[in-house]
């Protein structure tokens, strides 16, 4: 069996940019619960249950975006031509949280509030648009030989702004799960409180992407509901049904890990699905991933650093969420 040092790759890009999503999205969802929390000791907490790994988690955010650019650099030009506009939004908001967690715990009473109001916008920027960025994939970016061949606003259309919106959602379920993880007593409480309907909000911006893609897509239609593919794929939906019941029977009794690991899954098989409804494109609907990529001794060229790199990132990652497993306060810290 031929070694594809293509296919490798995807699968490295697929992985970095879960991880990133999965990492960085309760961290961002702690910037769009903000609002729903008023009181200074209750939002430090929610701040100090990322402190320590926040920043850290953007790493697979880098790992994916050079390895594109390594492995697919036809596939990084044109798909970063079509987005370009949400991405230098989503940064200007990763700018302004990042900027806003190391200011506001140095900040005096009266500047505080502006810290606050600068982590909620930034958090609710980068979330929105990298909803939107993947909503444009997802319909489809327009190529003309070697060139994108779309406008600047293509992405200012229905199905990319409806995909931020759920972003958001997935994102804000993360977050507040994660609290319902890490904190305890009043805030713990109000996180059960907001996740609950949360849930029910994902469930309806998956039911909508999962009728509105077919529909829209015919080859995404083909993929799902062709025999024998709708026995094969199956299991997804009811996969989704099963982690959606965990998730809220979880937070109806006595919730610590298993909502946090429920919410997860619906946004692992979230991903997964739109993978399959795309797959092998990674320009879609005409661009594969072996026609997008680099020569192959470029690409086992650089294969080799990342097969170094990636398990770094991943021990550095466990070995800093395994030194703050604890629960979380405003003053003590972990405990």
């Amino acid at each position: 069996m031929d070694f594809d040092p293509t296919a490798v790759w995807a699968a490295i890009i697929f992985f970095s940019v879960f991880m990133y999503v999965v990492l960085d999205g309760f961290d961002l969802g702690i910037g769009l619960l903000y609002p729903f929390v008023r009181g200074r000791r209750e939002r430090d907490t929610m701040m100090n249950t990322v402190a320590p790994i926040w920043d850290g988690n953007e790493t697979w955010l880098v790992l994916g975006g050079e390895g594109l650019l390594a492995a697919f650099p036809l596939a990084y030009s044109v798909i970063l031509s079509g987005i370009y506009l949400p991405l230098i939004f989503m940064l200007v908001g990763l700018i302004f949280r990042g900027v806003a967690f190391e200011f506001r715990f140095k900040a005096n009473d009266r500047e505080r509030p502006i810290w606050d109001l600068a982590f909620i916008g930034g958090s609710v920027t980068a979330a929105f648009f990298q909803g939107v960025s993947l909503g444009t994939l997802l319909q489809g970016i327009p190529v003309s030989g070697r060139s994108y061949a779309g406008g600047p606003l293509d992405w200012l259309a229905p199905f990319p702004l409806a995909a931020g919106c759920g972003v958001v959602v997935a994102y804000a379920l993360l977050g507040a799960t994660w609290l319902v993880m890490k904190t305890e007593g009043e805030l713990q409480q109000r996180m059960i409180r907001l996740a609950k309907p949360l849930a029910w909000l994902l469930l309806g911006a998956i039911g909508g992407v999962s009728i509105w893609t077919p529909l829209a897509y015919h080859q995404v239609a083909e993929r799902w509901f062709g025999f024998p593919n709708l026995l094969l794929l199956s299991p997804v939906p009811l996969l989704v049904a099963a982690c959606a019941f965990i998730l809220l029977r979880a937070l109806g009794r006595d919730p610590f890990r298993i909502p946090f690991v429920a919410a997860l899954g619906l946004v692992l098989l979230s991903y997964v699905g739109m993978a399959i409804s795309i797959w092998p494109h990674i320009i879609p609907p005409t661009i594969t991933i072996w026609e997008a990529a680099a020569p192959p001794a470029s690409q086992r060229f650089t294969l080799v650093g990342a097969l170094v790199v990636l398990p770094l990132i991943l021990a550095y990652t466990s070995w800093s969420y395994y030194v703050f497993r604890g629960k979380v306060g405003a003053d003590q810290g972990y405990h």
